[in-house]
Parts: structure tokens; sequence; C-alpha cells
């Protein structure tokens, strides 16, 4: 289990390294209107505008800009989701037959996958946070930063807000990793397990389902995800500084003043950036079949 769940950490981090542009991207899309740092006639209007914009404003760097926490937090994360799964299905579909009871069946890989990334998030939620200050943090200079790297972020919130200011908007990501992990693991287990053989499942078949699967749960997820890195960007701030005075204040702000659709902002990013999730998903399944 550690094993293979190593081996597909070590390929996603590869993955997280090359598509790093693009998860900045996304963060830029999402969290804009909540940062003290991006005007409101300087907002980005899409993925393309930032494409173009941020290697002119703050060097094409900037595009890598927090991926330290986010390959440090990839270790831990994967290999306790997938350690994690393993001790969770044993609780949910211990004497489970898929055949007889499939939607109790269904239902225990549901509950496996959540609880498992639920568990994990517990314990890299400070690196999770920090990575998305840091690429939110624009600007060309160091004097334009409010943060020089990931242990000076990790310092200042802590003296600004306590332990409490590293885990703003945990509430919501717990959420948000429940449906996403759900979906996840619990329907591509699903749909795995009601192959005639699973174990030799071509790799494209394969492939095809890890990428509705990842889609899905990443459209699904993804307004948890705009509310939770919202809440990201209140820790440091005081006062009228402060935009949301809560979760459901954020959600209820979100809607009103800028629309459903601002829940899905650089949603399609994000998206395009999981069709390399689906296909680590399946490299791990065709690795487990040799070990």
């Amino acid at each position: 289990t550690y094993l293979s769940g190593g081996c597909r950490c070590s390929s996603r981090l590869a993955l997280g390294v090359l598509a790093s542009p693009d998860q900045n991207t996304y963060f830029y899309l999402q969290v804009q209107h909540a940062s003290k740092q991006i005007a409101a006639d300087k907002q980005y209007k899409g993925i393309i505008d930032c494409v173009v914009r941020i290697p002119k404003e703050q060097g094409v760097l900037s595009f890598w800009r927090g991926n330290l926490a986010n390959v440090i937090r990839y270790f831990p994360t994967q290999a306790l989701n997938f350690a994690f799964k393993d001790k969770y299905k044993q609780v949910f579909l211990g004497g489970v037959d898929k055949h007889t009871q499939f939607w109790r069946y269904f239902a225990g890989n549901l509950a496996s996958g959540g609880a498992a990334g639920a568990t994990s998030l517990c314990f890299v939620y400070p690196l999770d946070f920090a990575r998305t200050r840091l690429a939110a943090d624009v600007g060309k200079a160091g004097a334009d930063r409010e943060f020089s790297g990931l242990g000076d972020c990790l310092v200042k919130i802590t003296k600004s807000d306590g332990l409490r200011g590293l885990y703003q908007g945990f509430n919501v990501s717990v959420q948000g990793i429940i449906i996403y992990r759900a979906a996840y693991f619990g329907i591509y287990d699903t749909a795995k397990g009601m192959l005639p053989d699973p174990r030799n499942t071509h790799i494209v078949i394969s492939w095809m389902i890890a990428q509705t699967v990842t889609a899905v749960a990443g459209v699904v997820s993804y307004p948890f995800d705009t509310v939770r890195r919202r809440m990201m960007m209140q820790s440091g701030r005081k006062g009228a500084d402060i935009m949301y005075s809560g979760t459901i204040d954020c959600w209820r702000k979100i809607a009103r003043d800028e629309g459903g659709k601002a829940f899905f902002k650089g949603a399609w990013s994000n998206v395009l950036r999981g069709m390399g999730g689906a296909f680590v998903l399946v490299l791990y399944d065709e690795f487990k079949k040799v070990i």
C-alpha cells in the first residue's frame, strides 16, 4: 500500500511541477476579488489574459511561485490518501458483495474515498494554505510582495492570527475534499469494479473512466475550492480589511456580488490540469498489477 502510494505520489509530483503555471492561473482567477494587491481595474479577464499579462507584469517564474509548498505537500497527501483509503475500505466495504449489494458497495466506495481525503487534509492544510497565499502574492519585486517565501508566509500568518490563521477555510475544505475524493475514488473504483475483468482492463478504457471521473469530480467540487481559497485570503487581515465574516457569508457575497459563474472561475483550467491526474490514476492501477 505504502509503496504503491509512493509511486503514484512521485508521478503526481512531476505532474505538479509541470502543471504549476496552469494551477497558478486558476488561483488568480479564483481569489483576485479577495486580493488586496489586485485593484478592480487590474483584475484578469480570463485564462488567456492571465497567460499574457503575468509574464509581463510579474515575470515568468511567478507561474511557479508557491510550488515548493506544493511539492512538499504532495508526498504526505498522496501517501496518506491511499493508505487511509484502503483502511477505510476495510471498514465500509467489509463483507459487501458488489454484485448483490451494488448501492451499498457504491456508498462504501464514496465513504472510504471521502473519509481518506478529509483525514489527510488535517495533516497538510497549512502547506495548502501557504501554496495559495504565495501563488496569489502578486508583484514583480520582493518589496511588492507580502511574503518572501514559504517559511516567511507560515511565520507571518502564525504571528498575526495564530495557528488558527493557517487553517482558515478548513471547514469548507473538508466539505469540498469529501465531495471530490468521494467522486474521484468512489465512482472510479465502482466503475472499475463493475467491469468483467478489472485487473485486465485495457489502459485506454481505464483512462477514459479516469478522465470522466476526474473532470466530474473537479467541476462538482470547484465552488467549494473557490470559497475555501477566498477564505484563505482573509488570514492576516484586520478590521475593515476583512471581506467575509465566515464561510456562509463568503458563499452569500460571492453569489450576490459576482453571480453564480464566479464560483467556477478558472474551472476549465483546472479540468485541463486534471487530465494529467486521470493518467496518474491509471498508472497507479497498472503498477498495482505488477506488484
